[in-house]
């Protein structure tokens, strides 16, 4: 049987954590946000507040994983408490890679600043990355109320990421074909619009992470990636 006092400790410190978590998740959403509509309106103050944001989000991905380590050695949690400890590092190293890809759009928006604007490409990534937020609300929600459907219907949505990412990469070749001159605004705008992207892909795997908390087994379906375009890119 176990000790009701270590059980009680386990749950306040698997609170705490999960407090650091949802702390994490709420400045990743507003990265994501913010960064999108520096780029809209080319506002390089809130492009730097992006940037600088980051360093808040590492900061609490690192405590996330220093106090859910610490459980691990000193509560000895059992099985299924193990699988939610393990679940909130995995969660928190997704919400890491966001908040990775929104300081990154902030960089472009530096480089962006500079250039004219290309057609309403700036106003496509902005529902981009609101489709990303709205995705990584649900995905966090899912994880609070350990709803296996709501995870499931995050991992759907991602379809609907991609449909958008590929419009806007038409959108792009259209812009740098009628133009030479777009070509390096549209590059950027690629990287940028890519960031988004990937970021859906990292929620997707967060509302994996809860379903297989909850059922004790990860999704049988393979993602339908809808990514069309040629080439890759990704940034660190």
């Amino acid at each position: 049987m176990i000790d009701p006092h270590i059980a009680s400790a386990f749950d306040r410190d698997l609170e705490a954590i999960q407090a650091m978590l949802m702390k994490m998740g709420g400045l990743v959403e507003a990265s994501i946000l913010n960064g999108a509509e520096a780029l809209e309106r080319r506002d390089l103050e809130m492009a730097e507040a992006v940037r600088a944001g980051d360093k808040a989000i590492d900061r609490l991905e690192e405590q996330v994983n220093e106090e859910a380590t610490r459980v691990i050695a000193l509560r000895a949690p059992t099985a299924s408490d193990l699988r939610t400890v393990m679940t909130v590092i995995k969660i928190s190293a997704n919400l890491e890679r966001c908040g990775d890809y929104a300081k990154n759009m902030a960089k472009r928006t530096t480089v962006l600043a500079e250039t004219p604007p290309v057609g309403s490409a700036s106003v496509s990534i902005r529902k981009l990355a609101r489709e990303v937020q709205m995705m990584l609300k649900d995905a966090l929600d899912s994880y609070i109320q350990r709803d296996a459907d709501l995870a499931q219907q995050v991992i759907e949505r991602d379809e609907d990421v991609d449909q958008l990412y590929n419009a806007l990469f038409r959108e792009l070749l259209t812009h740098m074909m009628e133009d030479p001159r777009n070509i390096t605004p549209c590059m950027h705008l690629h990287f940028v619009a890519k960031n988004c992207e990937r970021m859906g892909d990292h929620v997707t795997s967060i509302a994996e992470q809860v379903i297989y908390l909850v059922t004790g087994e990860m999704p049988d379906d393979a993602r339908n990636k809808q990514d069309e375009t040629p080439f890759m890119t990704d940034e660190g």
